[in-house]
């Protein structure tokens, strides 16, 4: 009990920090192939506070780390990750992608780890673990990321996300969680658009919100003949930000944050973390 409080306080405690959090995307998607036990280590060297890391589920329901649909867009191998076990997926090579780019030998030949592997690993580092499984039935998704978050008793150090509601509201209770992303959107474009402050749609004794420092959208007009459509870019400023944390203990991680100038908008913004590809780059924003 008292492992799990000081962990917590660990969170509180990071989050109440003058500089935001870096949170390594994909474990550091521009340094190292992502989603790979050597990008996480880079990552972890290059002093991220935070690893994000992205989850599908194999065909033996074990879940694992890799992001696109299709395993031939970073893999030796070809088709969906819930094709192939978990064994058979240890043996694909992840970095076929970086073979030219004159990375050290440590940082190739990795493989497609599991989520146990990586939690085990490394057994004091904190995750965002991102649900990108398209197909994976999202009950099936909490049950599986539930059992491996208990084995390797990791619920204090972790939080999950999605772009996808489903996976968010079908989690058990017990797992740490964003607030969903289209209700995060929705809140932002409400008070970016109309300067109205839309209150959180359920209770909770934190509110984590993860969301593109700057996102494009398209705003659809309606009219008496039809209906007009026009981009936009939706920007946390301070209005928004105060709207967020007047609605209860508000946690912001800006997404997309790879400039220097990015990083301190952020930090003037109050963010609690910022999701960085290059985490040996973003080195050098911190002050």
């Amino acid at each position: 009990m008292r492992k799990i409080l000081s962990v917590s306080l660990l969170f509180l405690a990071s989050a109440a920090s003058a500089n935001p959090e870096i949170v390594a995307h994909r474990g550091g998607t521009a340094d190292a192939p992502e989603n790979t036990l050597p990008a996480i280590k880079l990552a972890l060297e290059n002093k991220a506070d935070i690893v994000w890391i992205t989850v599908q589920l194999s065909r033996d329901g074990v879940p694992v780390l890799y992001r696109p649909a299709d395993l031939k867009a970073l893999t030796s191998l070809q088709g969906k990750v819930s094709q192939f076990t978990a064994e058979e997926l240890a043996k694909a090579d992840a970095s076929v992608k970086w073979k030219e780019k004159g990375l050290p030998e440590s940082l190739l030949n990795a493989s497609i780890p599991t989520l146990k592997s990586v939690l085990t690993t490394w057994p004091d580092a904190r995750f965002f673990i991102d649900i990108k499984s398209p197909d994976a039935d999202p009950a099936t998704m909490g049950n599986k990321l539930l059992n491996v978050l208990k084995e390797t008793n990791s619920l204090n150090r972790v939080r999950v996300y999605s772009t996808e509601d489903r996976y968010i509201e079908a989690l058990p209770a017990g797992i740490p969680r964003f607030v969903t992303r289209s209700e995060t959107r929705t809140r932002l474009a409400t008070v970016s658009l109309s300067h109205e402050c839309l209150p959180p749609s359920q209770k909770m004794d934190d509110y984590w919100y993860g969301l593109e420092l700057n996102r494009k959208v398209e705003v659809v007009e309606k009219f008496t003949l039809g209906e007009g459509v026009s981009p936009a870019t939706l920007t946390w400023d301070k209005e928004a930000v105060d709207c967020f944390r007047s609605q209860g203990n508000a946690h912001l991680i800006f997404i997309g944050v790879n400039t220097s100038e990015d990083y301190q908008k952020a930090r003037a913004l109050g963010a609690e973390g910022v999701l960085v590809d290059s985490p040996a780059s973003a080195k050098s924003w911190v002050k």
